[in-house]
């Protein structure tokens, strides 16, 4: 294996100009980068990580933590993370908490322990309805940084990266109000407990108060059967004219359900979900979502925690990626 001080002694310069020179230095010429960098990439030479290391007392590595990769849009994040981590030489390992107090846990206690520069994650199922955070705040207290996205817990002071979950639900129910001219929207939530679905039940709540119509929220909470709890929502009550779904799959249930009682969409009834970008290709008429931007949310929560391991100070922040309503074939204008 090609080493530091080989290539040196074939460019006839010295082992430090040689370390500077990969790691882009501006101390070093260009012409000595590009040098550097030919000889470096034709011997195929391999950085030492461990004496990296050793020398510079970080890993490289961020520690990410999510609740789920079976939801596409934490799929999507952790896609946007490992392609934003790859571009700035750091690498990641992902630990799923399948939504449980105990396994986020267990996976910051192992990976705090010098094996990560910091952590990405999204807090579980299990946290936020608990309301336990003292592992993160223990975390951070040993000085290792945490950056929350998505699920966040607002009593910790850390970086995080969010959605207007809030402004995203009410622009949304706005415009079937005000451009479709609905009426009576049903609101359906299988995360009415999770930080975001409050957020977004506001959201919806503040529009419905703003031009006089009757809330309509379908909190399906722990019911397991869902398609069957949507169907006599929308039986029950042939008024209802819109569907607005605050999460990744119930808007799509809805538009199914819709169907099997012959309801016209999207003359008799408009369908807004969340979604990401090819979620309109799971849904026959295609659907309209709130883009989450999941790819971005993944790459900027990479690139804010890598700024703030290298600042010698770094002011805390909390970024928010806009949302954007995407019209598809289950609303009226598309």
């Amino acid at each position: 294996m090609t080493t530091l001080k080989e290539l040196a002694k074939l460019l006839n310069i010295s082992v430090s100009t040689v370390s500077k020179a990969l790691n882009d230095s501006h101390e070093i010429s260009e012409n000595t980068k590009r040098r550097v960098n030919e000889l470096a990439a034709k011997l195929n030479y391999k950085p030492n990580r461990i004496a990296q290391q050793l020398k510079t007392n970080q890993t490289k590595t961020i520690g990410v933590i999510l609740p789920t990769v079976t939801n596409p849009f934490f799929a999507e994040v952790l896609h946007g993370i490992e392609t934003k981590a790859t571009d700035l030489d750091y690498d990641i390992i992902v630990c799923l908490s399948d939504e449980t107090l105990l396994k986020e846990r267990r996976s910051l206690e192992l990976l705090s322990n010098g094996s990560v520069d910091g952590f990405i994650m999204a807090v579980a199922r299990e946290s936020q309805l608990e309301e336990y955070s003292e592992h993160i705040q223990s975390v951070i207290d040993s000085r290792v940084p945490v950056l929350m996205f998505d699920r966040v817990v607002n009593e910790i002071e850390c970086d995080k990266v969010v959605v207007d979950d809030f402004q995203s639900v009410y622009e949304a129910t706005e415009y079937l109000i005000k451009q479709e001219g609905r009426k009576n929207i049903l609101l359906v939530s299988n995360i009415e407990e999770l930080s975001v679905g409050k957020l977004r039940i506001s959201g919806y709540e503040k529009s419905i108060a703003d031009n006089g119509l009757k809330s309509n929220v379908l909190k399906l909470g722990s019911i397991k059967n869902v398609e069957e709890a949507v169907y006599k929502c929308l039986e029950d009550d042939a008024s209802i004219d819109a569907v607005l779904s605050i999460d990744h799959i119930t808007g799509i249930i809805a538009i199914n359900m819709a169907k099997n009682l012959k309801r016209s969409i999207p003359e008799d009834l408009s369908v807004i979900g969340f979604g990401y970008e090819h979620t309109h290709l799971l849904s026959s008429p295609k659907i309209s979502i709130i883009h989450q931007k999941a790819h971005e949310i993944g790459a900027m929560s990479v690139k804010l925690l890598v700024d703030s391991l290298k600042a010698e100070e770094h002011q805390l922040q909390t970024i928010v990626v806009p949302s954007e309503l995407k019209l598809g074939e289950s609303s009226k204008s598309s």
